[in-house]
């Protein structure tokens, strides 16, 4: 790992003055982004899995996700950090692995979720702390992302739940007692109970666009010291070329 990366990449992270992550998936979206004057890239695990093939969820299988993401690393000159996922395994051992060979890609960070990965629950709270800690050995830095309000957004729920709430900040709590650097909070578009997040974490705290989330500058104003894009610049490519592809073509 670029240490020198690494520190310029930590030091983007800045509540009220968020960093801006518009996700990418291949060196050709990576080398777009960041001759735009991105000072940073992160990858998107659903963008990476769509354009080989995959599903969204671990599908991908490790050796090529960790090629794709080398191939990246080493096509742009700025600080990349990796959508992990849950890490492609559940032991904290395996886990550990796992984290080292991504380092070895030269990111200098990493998403790592406390979903379980098939089923509909998180890890519970410990587990999960025992999980990040040994990501956390790899030395990348580590947005824990805690997934109750955007599991509760993909059920059609209430994505601002403010019961939600008590949960996510304990959460918040544990990881950074594991090591974890930031805290990813996807789904709510309530800017006070954003901004009541902020106040309250352990962590500086990163919030996904998603359609009637608030703009970036308004979610700076609220706290947030991260801010991501998702699968979004992913679906927004893909409509282009299919709607382009259609007027070329004639189809329906």
């Amino acid at each position: 790992m670029n240490q020198e990366l690494r520190q310029r990449f930590a030091a983007l992270h800045q509540p009220g003055n968020p960093v801006l992550l518009y996700n990418i998936w291949d060196v050709g979206s990576a080398k777009a982004v960041a001759e735009a004057g991105a000072p940073a890239l992160a990858t998107g695990s659903y963008a990476i899995s769509e354009a080989n093939g995959y599903r969204d969820g671990e599908e991908i299988p490790l050796n090529l996700y960790l090629d794709c993401t080398r191939r990246i690393v080493e096509g742009v000159d700025v600080p990349v950090t990796a959508d992990f996922e849950s890490g492609f395994a559940v032991d904290p051992a395996r886990l550990a692995d796992h984290a080292q060979y991504l380092a070895e890609t030269g990111v200098v960070g990493c998403n790592f979720e406390d979903g379980e990965v098939g089923g509909v629950g998180l890890h519970p709270i410990a587990d999960q702390a025992k999980r990040i800690a040994a990501v956390v050995g790899s030395a990348l830095w580590v947005n824990a992302r805690t997934d109750l309000f955007f599991r509760r957004f993909l059920a059609g729920g209430d994505r601002n739940d403010r019961l939600l709430l008590p949960e996510t900040l304990e959460r918040a709590a544990a990881y950074a007692d594991a090591g974890a650097h930031s805290i990813f909070v996807p789904g709510p578009s309530d800017r006070d109970l954003i901004a009541e997040i902020c106040d309250r974490s352990a962590l500086p705290v990163n919030i996904l666009m998603l359609p009637g989330t608030p703009d970036w500058p308004v979610l700076a104003e609220a706290g947030v010291a991260r801010v991501s894009w998702g699968a979004g610049p992913w679906r927004k490519a893909m409509e282009r070329l299919t709607g382009e592809a259609k007027a070329l073509y004639g189809a329906a």
